[in-house]
């Protein structure tokens, strides 16, 4: 990975997203950058703020934030310059338990700018009370980093440069202001010194560059003018036939204030100062053990799924196999804003269908650009394809009553045309519900789409996209009050989806009870669901009946049940009956803020999904990248699951 590629989202970036947007969207740009960086490099750094602004909180939560989403271990540097050991060490435990409650594993401590006699008593107070794998290293400071550059100072001061500019990389190690008499400041000079003094100063310019070129005296850095004054024509003409002139830089700011900010610069390294970058890199491989970080870095794998990392990595499955969707609802403006987003990031092929006057006319009026190589509008009325379908339909429903005159007449209904186009592989799933009823959406691949082979009940899932974690509700949206059977079916099958989205399924069967506490019909039903899951897919983790904070509480489920390799840690949570899920689900939503995506059909032999008629364009969005995901081969390659 080439350096300047590391400045993925700088300061200044953060803060204005602050100003103009919000939080969450500063921290989708950062990763979306960040990935697209990744998948240019086998390996990536990120490199977090300084936490030199006044808001240090807001800083450490975003580099927590980041880390997280991002699924990275940490490596924690904090600044030991003119600090105490007992300051040191407290500082640095106390940055190495903030990142540990947040979830976000600390590979290692290292302490940046120490004195050397802290060396040992820093690395003993540490590795005391750190783990033991964690990797502790002290880095004592060194004059060539610590110091800025003549280049630091003039970007710093917003100089001008008069000179000398093939040694802007002239480290400034003090600085002297010339305001006495020649002889009486010859005698302030130092090694690597830089010298301010007013432009009009003749006399302290000539001497400097003189002892500049004296073996008697240090090695001047360069000059700094202040005042805005230039020197006198005789002087410029006198060190423009110079050789080996020291940087000469113009401020317009007076002497003390000039004083003042070089004091305040902080040193930098950059990319064009190659000496610095190699002594860093010395400085790094000398303190710290490289091959144990290696190591560390090279064997770690995060066991935590957030909603951002989530979200992104749905994206990146789908476009792995780029799949078709049919839209019934193709002139509503929330379902064409959504196809809009998803035919531009190349992540499915679409098909709306609808009047295509109707909409065109609406693209147009939304200002959307659909780009028409990945995108068809059908009308089904006037569709050529009518015939062809309403024969299928007749041959598929004829024994059921179904008329060829009626399967005509219902082949104009977009719902059963879209589902026709799946059945008959012209696409790959169907989203539909933006307006249409959940009824009106799925009864048609009801009917002829059916179920999977061994699968007597369709259900469905959500997935609550929480702060920290990715979990799976079902049924929130189907079976009002299914029995024993199917309650263990749908477990089943969302156990499966789990599986299949990356999440490691650990399923915990909810009741009013944990264990064998509870006693009563309903708590029987879910004992008895539990019971058949484990007999027929005793290759799932399951638990139950379980109540709810028992199931998600680390604390709680090790209390209730604690011998259970589901409670406190369940990723899967199948509710007794739709009241109760569906309830449940838009709590959590509602009042934690979580994404919930789907519903999401499980049973069909192809992918049909419903939308709630109150969902958003970013609702849609996500409902078609799971169907396109839900649509790709049997063989490709499953994500890795996370733990």
């Amino acid at each position: 990975m080439k350096y300047e590629d590391a400045y993925a989202f700088t300061r200044q970036e953060a803060l204005e997203y602050i100003e103009r947007e919000s939080r969450g969207e500063m921290i989708d740009t950062i990763i979306n950058k960040f990935k697209k960086i990744e998948e240019s490099y086998d390996f990536t750094v990120l490199e977090g703020s300084d936490f030199t602004s006044e808001g240090v909180a807001f800083e450490f939560e975003l580099n927590v934030l980041i880390a997280k989403n991002l699924g990275s271990p940490a490596l924690l540097v904090v600044s030991g310059e003119n600090k105490t050991t007992a300051q040191i060490t407290n500082e640095s435990l106390n940055f190495f338990h903030n990142f540990k409650d947040h979830e976000v594993q600390v590979l290692g401590v290292i302490v940046n700018k120490a004195q050397l006699g802290q060396v040992d008593s820093i690395k003993e107070v540490l590795s005391a009370q750190l783990p033991e794998d964690t990797i502790i290293s002290v880095i004592t400071c060194a004059p060539g980093l610590q110091n800025p550059t003549i280049k630091d100072i003039c970007e710093s001061l917003h100089g001008k440069l008069l000179f000398g500019g093939d040694y802007l990389s002239n480290r400034v190690d003090n600085f002297v202001t010339g305001a006495m008499q020649l002889p009486n400041f010859l005698s302030f000079i130092k090694e690597n010194v830089l010298i301010v003094t007013p432009g009009d100063r003749g006399d302290i310019i000539i001497g400097s560059l003189q002892a500049n070129l004296s073996s008697s005296y240090p090695k001047v850095a360069g000059i700094v003018l202040t005042a805005g004054i230039m020197p006198e024509e005789p002087v410029m003409r006198l060190v423009k036939g110079l050789h080996n002139i020291v940087p000469i830089i113009s401020v317009e700011m007076g002497t003390f204030q000039t004083s003042a900010e070089i004091g305040a610069i902080k040193p930098r390294i950059t990319p064009d100062d190659p000496k610095k970058v190699q002594l860093a890199i010395d400085m790094f491989n000398k303190y710290v053990d490289v091959t144990a970080l290696d190591k560390s870095i090279i064997t770690y794998k995060s066991d935590a799924i957030t909603s951002h990392m989530f979200q992104y990595q749905l994206v990146k499955w789908a476009k792995r196999q780029t799949k078709t969707i049919v839209l019934p609802e193709g002139n509503d403006d929330r379902v064409l804003k959504a196809a809009a987003r998803l035919v531009s990031q190349h992540v499915v092929h679409l098909i709306l269908l609808g009047n295509i006057t109707d909409i065109n006319d609406s693209i147009k009026r939304l200002g959307l650009v659909i780009a028409p190589d990945r995108t068809k509008i059908i009308d089904p009325t006037v569709s050529e394809k009518l015939e062809d379908y309403a024969n299928t339909l007749f041959e598929l429903r004829k024994s059921k009553g179904v008329t060829l005159e009626m399967a005509r007449d219902l082949m104009t209904d977009v719902s059963y045309f879209g589902t026709m186009m799946v059945y008959k592989g012209e696409a790959d799933g169907m989203v539909s519900g933006a307006v249409h009823t959940t009824q009106h959406t799925i009864r048609p691949a009801l009917q002829f789409i059916k179920t999977k082979p061994g699968i007597q009940t369709v259900s469905s899932v959500f997935f609550m996209c929480l702060e920290d974690r990715v979990c799976l509700f079902g049924d929130c949206a189907v079976n009002p009050n299914p029995t024993a059977e199917q309650l263990a079916e749908i477990a089943i099958s969302s156990a499966d989806t789990a599986k299949r989205f990356g999440i490691e399924p650990r399923v915990a069967m909810l009741s009013y009870s944990s264990g064998t506490s509870g006693v009563g019909e309903d708590v029987d039903k879910v004992r008895n669901a539990t019971n058949i899951v484990r007999s027929k897919r005793p290759d799932i983790k399951v638990e139950g009946p379980i109540q709810y904070d028992a199931a998600v509480d680390p604390v709680v489920g090790k209390q209730k049940m604690p011998d259970s390799k589901v409670a406190g840690q369940a990723s899967v949570l199948i509710f007794p009956d739709l009241n109760t899920g569906n309830n449940t689900y838009k709590a959590v939503q509602r009042e934690t803020g979580a994404l919930a995506i789907g519903p999401m059909l499980q049973g069909l032999n192809k992918p049909v999904n419903d939308l709630s008629r109150g969902c958003t364009a970013d609702d849609i969005f996500n409902t078609i990248v799971i169907t396109a995901i839900q649509g790709q081969e049997v063989n490709q390659p499953k994500p890795e699951l996370v733990a």
